[in-house]
C-alpha cells in the first residue's frame, strides 16, 4: 500500500486487551482507529469518545462494511478469534488475531488457510516474541553468542472466579492450555531456533464450575536438543504473571515481563532493544509495519501453526 496513506483500523472487543492495544497505537505515526467493535454499546461508546473513535458497533460485519477500514485487530473471546479472523480476511482486510489463533488445529488451519488464498497479512499476537527482553536473548541467539539449553517457565494467576485482567467478571473462560500454555510453546520453538518434536502434559483436578483444569504441566523438547519446563496454575494466590529462566551455554537469564537479568539478578538495559518497551505496542508496530510493506510479519498466522499442533498434541494427551 502506499507508504504515506494513513491505516484506518477497526479494533473489536473494548476489554482490558483491546484498551493495551489502543494505548500502544497512540505512539504509532499513519495509523488510526476509526471503529470500536463490542458487546456492550454503552461501554464501547464510552472507550470510544476516550479514544476519539467516531464508528462503534456491536457487530463486527458493520465494521467490515466500512470501505476506509484497511485492517482489523481482534482482541474479542478466545472462542471467536479463528471466525472472525477468516471473516476479516474474506472481507478483505488485514487482520491480527489476539492470542490464541484458535482453540482447535482445524480451527487454526483454517485461518492459515484464509489468509493464504487472501494474499493479506494476518498475524498473531504472540506478544513474547516482541517483548524486549525477550527480543535480548533472541538477537544473542540470533548472533550465535548464546545457545539455549533449557527454559524453565511459570505462568501463574489467581482465578478461582472467572475475571480478566482487570479484575472485572468475564462471559468467557480462559484456557491454560489453549491460551496461556501457546505463548510459551512458539517462544521456546523461536528462541531455540528449532521445531518442537516432543512435548508432554499432566493436568491436575477439574474445576467443578469452570470445568477447566486450573493446574498443568508442559514438558517440551527442540530438535535441537533444548528442553523446556513449562509450570501453569489458576490456583497460584501471588505473585502473578510469567516468569522466564533461560539456560544458556554462555550465560542464564531471568525475563520478568520486559524487565530482564542475568542469573546473578543483576539488571540488564534492555531498553535500547527496540523503539518502545512496550510489547503490544511493537507487536502492532510489527503488523502495520507489514502491511505497508507488502511483506510477511513476525509472528504471521503460518509461523505461529506449529505452535497450535504442538497444542493439539498436548490435548490429546489430557483428554
Amino acid at each position: 500500500m502506499n507508504s504515506k496513506k494513513t491505516i484506518k483500523v477497526a479494533l473489536a472487543g473494548a476489554g482490558a486487551f483491546g484498551i493495551k492495544h489502543l494505548d500502544g497505537i497512540k505512539n504509532i505515526d499513519g495509523v488510526e482507529v476509526v471503529s470500536l467493535v463490542s458487546r456492550d454499546l454503552e461501554k464501547t461508546r464510552e472507550v470510544a469518545d476516550k479514544y476519539g473513535i467516531a464508528h462503534v458497533s456491536t457487530d463486527l460485519a458493520d465494521s467490515l462494511a466500512l470501505p476506509e477500514v484497511d485492517a482489523v485487530i481482534l482482541c474479542t473471546p478466545t472462542q471467536m478469534h479463528a471466525a472472525q479472523a477468516i471473516q476479516c480476511l474474506e472481507a478483505g482486510k488485514h487482520v491480527q488475531v489476539e492470542i490464541p489463533m484458535a482453540d482447535s488445529l482445524a480451527d487454526a488451519e483454517a485461518v492459515v488457510a484464509a489468509q493464504k488464498k487472501s494474499g493479506l497479512v494476518a498475524m498473531c499476537g504472540h506478544t513474547r516474541r516482541f517483548n524486549p527482553s525477550h527480543q535480548w536473548i533472541h538477537k544473542k541467539v540470533a548472533a550465535g553468542e548464546l545457545h539455549l539449553q533449557q527454559m524453565d517457565v511459570q505462568t501463574y494467576f489467581f482465578r478461582r472466579t472467572n475475571t480478566n485482567a482487570l479484575g472485572q467478571a468475564r462471559s468467557w473462560t480462559d484456557h491454560l492450555l489453549w491460551h496461556h500454555a501457546a505463548h510459551t510453546v512458539d517462544l521456546f520453538a523461536y528462541q531455540a531456533g528449532s521445531p518442537i518434536v516432543q512435548a508432554n502434559a499432566i493436568q491436575g483436578p477439574i474445576h467443578p464450575v469452570l470445568g477447566i483444569a486450573m493446574d498443568m504441566s508442559i514438558q517440551l523438547k527442540a530438535a535441537n536438543g533444548a528442553i523446556c519446563t513449562l509450570s501453569l496454575s489458576f490456583n497460584n494466590d501471588g505473585p502473578l504473571g510469567t516468569y522466564f529462566r533461560y539456560i544458556g551455554d554462555t550465560g542464564t537469564y531471568l525475563a520478568r515481563y520486559d524487565d530482564l537479568f542475568n542469573g546473578k539478578d543483576e539488571k540488564i538495559d534492555v531498553s535500547k532493544v527496540d523503539v518502545s518497551m512496550n510489547g503490544i505496542e511493537l507487536q502492532d508496530r510489527e503488523f502495520f509495519a507489514a502491511i505497508r510493506e507488502g511483506r510477511e510479519p513476525n509472528a504471521s498466522v503460518a509461523q505461529v501453526l506449529p505452535c497450535y499442533q504442538v497444542l493439539h498434541k498436548l490435548e490429546q494427551q489430557l483428554s
